[in-house]
């Protein structure tokens, strides 16, 4: 006896679009997530043209203000490109989530609030064995768990975490209205500060860096945004995660299936996320659907590709001396630079 089609570890973003795909196309999903409520994640919040749309399909609508572009800015020159295919969002987390859940709740989706311990797959299905409860069995599981995957490390898939240039996420928000409808990265000597501006006069700051680098010292490092900032109040607490680099040998153990941070994740430089966690989620249900996890193998390296190869050579810039270089460049090479944030967009 079974307990779903299908199961979905996580209930953040990528787990809750895979089972609002999964709904959509007629399968039982049951979300196994250990945490109750919203749930928030330290991250950037620009929600990308190509991700803007994907939430669109799924039939989630939620509070943002407009991100027509993307800011680089080293505190002597500002570099802007605007997306050619319309405007992304600035959606804050726990709106973003709460709009998920609901529409998830809509589509009658299914939760068990348990802690998952590991998976067994095997032919005919998988065995998710929980916290406090008997195990579960499904046809099919995908595992949205987040960068320190419990089900990519039980079924074999997780690879050490490297040592090298491991950097970690910090964010905060702030009551102020947004004095821009683009994302600004401002590039500090210690790390990189994200403003997304958000609905309600509230603007979010996240910082990329490595460890030990403080928020307040890469904020008062960054000049301009630090005036900016001066006398503002915090609407939120200082929220981390990381490392953000992970990896893993495969996306696919039998009927398992690893989507979004769970799948390997390089860094969160490029604000590509969520739209590549949408993706996945849309290519897991659909290799579900169709019994093709093999699919999903292929399906997950053609839909990543731009993306690892763009982020991993900004991160090598970015942790070099050819850091000081990347605004600069930028700015010398406009064509080059607006090509890239394309990429990012779509």
């Amino acid at each position: 006896m079974i307990d779903a089609e299908l199961i979905v570890v996580g209930g953040g973003p990528v787990g809750l679009a895979s089972a609002i795909e999964a709904r959509l196309a007629g399968i039982d999903v049951l979300v196994v997530e250990p945490r109750e409520g919203v749930i928030d994640k330290a991250c950037g919040e620009g929600v990308m043209p190509g991700a803007r749309d994907a939430l669109a399909r799924l039939g989630v609508t939620a509070a943002s203000a407009p991100i027509a572009g993307i800011d680089y800015r080293d505190g002597r020159r500002s570099v802007q490109h605007r997306f050619a295919g319309g405007p992304g969002q600035g959606i804050r987390r726990t709106t973003l989530h709460e709009a998920l859940r609901g529409r998830a709740d809509e589509l009658g989706v299914r939760w068990e609030h348990s802690r998952v311990l590991g998976v067994v797959p095997a032919d005919a299905g998988v065995t998710v064995a929980v916290d406090g409860g008997e195990p579960l069995r499904a046809e099919w599981v995908i595992a949205a768990d987040g960068l320190h995957s419990t089900v990519a490390r039980s079924v074999g898939l997780a690879l050490p975490e490297p040592k090298a240039r491991r950097r970690y996420g910090q964010r905060r928000h702030y009551r102020l209205e947004p004095w821009t409808d683009l994302v600004e990265v401002h590039w500090t000597p210690v790390g990189e500060l994200y403003v997304t501006p958000l609905a309600g006069g509230v603007v979010g700051v996240a910082l990329l860096a490595r460890r030990g680098v403080h928020f307040e010292e890469a904020l008062a490092a960054s000049g301009e945004l630090a005036d900016r900032l001066q006398g503002a109040d915090a609407v939120s607490t200082l929220r981390g995660a990381g490392p953000f680099r992970q990896r893993t040998r495969a996306r696919t153990a039998g009927r398992v299936l690893l989507a979004g941070d769970a799948s390997g994740y390089v860094d969160a430089l490029t604000a590509e996320g969520l739209r590549i966690g949408f993706e996945q989620a849309r290519s897991a249900v659909a290799a579900v659907r169709a019994a093709d996890p093999a699919g999903y193998e292929v399906d997950w390296e053609r839909t990543t590709r731009d993306f690892r190869v763009l982020t991993e050579r900004l991160v090598r810039a970015a942790e070099s001396p050819l850091r000081r270089a990347i605004v600069p460049t930028a700015a010398a090479f406009p064509g080059l630079y607006a090509s890239a944030v394309e990429r990012i967009a779509r």
